[in-house]
């Protein structure tokens, strides 16, 4: 009897606690409010991903969030261009906090991860491995109405509704260029960049592949927003 009384007493406290928090009446750091939005320059914790999830839910909250984020992009109208191709709350990219090889359209969602990631796991590697911010982000591309590997009987890519970004490499800040054909197996900083810039997106986003993964990936980092989490 005094087990049950102590625990409805506790759920009484939670409850009430998470409710003051919620409602405001609590005073709690924003990046430690599950409720609080998503704060991309904020250092990274347990509630990033379920603040990133639930701008899933919420166009006009990622929206928001993607306005702080420093990015040049442009609001694009939804569409559909095909069966299960098109996309929807979705931005052409024209500058990050670097340089882009050239402009990209993503979901609004897969934009906010890709600020996340390029703020506290792209940057930071730069200046660990290089000492020196990275000025150009090179890509392969992100939106395209086509199948996984491009065949015919697979299942639509996470490309076909701006999901995914192909990242080729990078061009630091002294022009040094890593690319990910060929300097992933080499030794040396570059391929510790690559690696580490490949692992800290899997904190970000759902699909991160890479070379390990599978030959079709050898010349790029596959990133992208889907229903599977895979970091390979």
């Amino acid at each position: 009897m005094r087990l049950t009384l102590l625990l409805l007493l506790l759920a009484i406290t939670l409850a009430g606690s998470l409710w003051g928090i919620r409602s405001g009446a609590i005073a709690i750091r924003p990046d430690w409010n599950p409720w609080a939005q998503l704060d991309v320059n904020a250092e990274p914790n347990f509630l990033t991903r379920l603040k990133l999830a639930r701008l899933s839910r919420g166009p006009a909250q990622c929206r928001q969030v993607l306005a702080t984020t420093g990015m040049d992009y442009e609001v694009l109208t939804d569409r559909s261009t095909g069966p299960a191709c098109g996309f929807v709350n979705a931005v052409r990219i024209d500058r990050t906090a670097s340089r882009v090889s050239e402009s990209f359209s993503l979901t609004c969602r897969a934009a906010v991860s890709l600020a996340l990631w390029e703020r506290h796991v792209l940057t930071p590697a730069a200046q660990a491995h290089f000492g020196q911010p990275v000025a150009t982000i090179e890509h392969f591309g992100s939106y395209s109405c086509r199948n996984v590997y491009g065949r015919a009987n697979a299942t639509r890519s996470r490309h076909a509704t701006a999901e995914a970004l192909d990242v080729a490499g990078f061009v630091l800040e002294d022009g040094q260029r890593i690319r990910v054909l060929s300097d992933w197996e080499e030794p040396g900083a570059p391929a510790a960049f690559l690696s580490e810039v490949r692992t800290g997106a899997c904190r970000f986003f759902d699909g991160v592949l890479s070379p390990d993964y599978n030959a079709a990936h050898r010349d790029h980092l596959h990133f992208d927003r889907g229903p599977y989490r895979m970091c390979r």
